[in-house]
């Protein structure tokens, strides 16, 4: 066997980051619970749990989606982000998000390099009735889904290697930057006043616009370009991905109170009405211009519901949540009928649902947000504060140019030092068979079709997405 630098490179990396761990001093576990809630404990643990739980929920949306050949690469580069971005977390992701902050733009990475002080430190300032760990792994499973959803935008045909390095690049260079503007309290966004509740910024935005950034890179399918119609691979894998997004929603933004408390209900209300209006948004508008009711119109809406409320989730009344999710799924359905009738090949229409979901999200929170629901709040638009309006205009004008300028940068960088791109040959043959040895229809329907030997009558090639 061959040991080429780029197989080599990633295993000494994590051996390397292995070897240093060894030598990290131990910290104790923090021994002064007094200060803390063990009710904010129990539900943040629990909100910790049902976030992770949205990466695989996300593995199987996805999944059911795409060609039946590309099941398995598509739901493994959502799922590898947990191993990839929960390493790089306590190395120094957490440190570039809520370390010391440099003048409001970044953490300073050796505050908690290796997760220093983490464990027996002082709680969040903003969360002061949990351990700062609790907190610090909440925040890490908002890391790990953000560039899981760009998989979508890049399905069927980007390198496995390649995107494991888009994942660790995007985690530090975009995900971070803007989670520290957004949720630190000296981040200049939180300065600014702009308000961001679960994500709708720091994790849809900056994720759809990647997304965009990604499938402009990489160019167009060659089913696309031939307009080759293809059919999902597995719609109740997208039923099963819609329920556990749904169900984990509940943590994303209910656990964003950081406390067991009464904006954690009114947050999980505005989730739960949200989503619902959204999926029967996009059913009807279907129905209305002349398509059946489908399962994959209602998942989808639903999902872009959950996407746009996300930013508001705990600064909005339940009422004004169904507008909300009403509004924002009329507007990605229409982004996705005109974005199909271009040349832009987002496979899973990742930025039309959320890139423009995020998007439509901060913008209402801008406004409907009242202080009626969330006194650290503001008052929105609609309650007569036009200025707060305006200051949720400029951060989503700040965070889109940021994250697609650097998220393009990054997909050309990879592209420069190594193939972004599969193979004519390794895309016909489909990803999970090219890149992983595997083929979902030997699973699932018993088949046993020799993927090796497939792979030796193709011999892929290595050509570079086109400057």
């Amino acid at each position: 066997m061959k040991y080429s630098a780029k197989r080599v490179v990633p295993f000494v990396v994590l051996a390397v980051i292995a070897l240093a761990a060894m030598f990290v001093p131990s910290a104790p576990v923090f021994s002064d619970a007094s200060k803390y809630s063990s009710a904010d404990i129990v539900w943040i643990i629990v909100a910790t749990a049902l976030v992770f739980l949205m990466t695989p929920g996300l593995a199987f949306f996805y999944g059911g989606m795409v060609h039946r050949k590309n099941v398995i690469s598509t739901m493994m580069k959502s799922l590898v982000a947990a191993g990839v971005v929960s390493v790089l977390w306590v190395v120094v992701g957490y440190s570039l998000c809520f370390g010391e902050s440099w003048h409001g733009i970044i953490g300073n990475p050796m505050t908690h390099l290796f997760f220093k002080g983490v464990v027996s430190g002082a709680p969040w300032s903003l969360a002061p009735t949990i351990p700062l760990a609790l907190f610090a792994l909440f925040q890490l499973m908002f890391a790990i889904i953000t560039p899981g959803l760009v998989v979508g935008a890049v399905a069927e045909r980007i390198r496995f290697t390649s995107y494991v390095l888009f994942i660790c690049l995007f985690s530090l260079l975009v995900y971070a930057p803007i989670a520290h503007w957004t949720w630190h309290p000296d981040g200049f966004l939180f300065k600014m006043g702009a308000l961001d509740f679960a994500g709708g910024t720091v994790v849809h935005i900056s994720a759809g616009c990647a997304a965009l950034a990604g499938a402009l890179v990489l160019k167009r399918r060659k089913a696309h370009i031939e307009q080759k119609e293809i059919p999902p691979a597995n719609v109740p894998y997208v039923l099963i991905g819609t329920g556990l997004l749904w169900f984990g929603w509940f943590g994303f933004n209910a656990g964003s109170a950081l406390a067991a408390n009464g904006l954690a209900v009114s947050a999980f209300a505005t989730t739960n009405t949200a989503a619902g209006a959204a999926g029967l948004s996009w059913m009807f508008f279907d129905v209305m211009r002349g398509k059946k009711p489908s399962a994959l119109g209602f998942c989808i809406g639903a999902v872009v519901g959950l996407v746009a409320i996300t930013p508001a989730a705990g600064f909005v009344a339940v009422p004004q949540s169904i507008f909300i999710g009403v509004v924002a799924a009329i507007i990605s359905n229409a982004a996705v009928y005109y974005k199909q009738k271009s040349t832009l090949d987002d496979t899973l229409d990742v930025f039309p649902c959320h890139g423009l979901g995020g998007m439509v999200g901060m913008l209402l929170t801008g406004v409907f947000a009242t202080k009626t629901v969330n006194s650290g709040g503001n008052d929105g638009l609609f309650y007569g504060n036009a200025a707060f309006f305006f200051t949720q205009v400029k951060a989503l004008a700040i965070v889109i140019g940021y994250s697609f300028t650097v998220s393009y940068g990054i997909f050309k960088f990879i592209n420069f030092i190594q193939p972004l791109r599969v193979s004519e040959e390794e895309e016909e043959l489909g990803l999970d068979a090219s890149q992983h040895n595997e083929e979902y229809g030997s699973l699932v329907h018993g088949e046993t079709a020799p993927v090796a030997e497939a792979q030796e009558v193709k011999k892929p090639s290595r050509v570079a997405v086109p400057a």
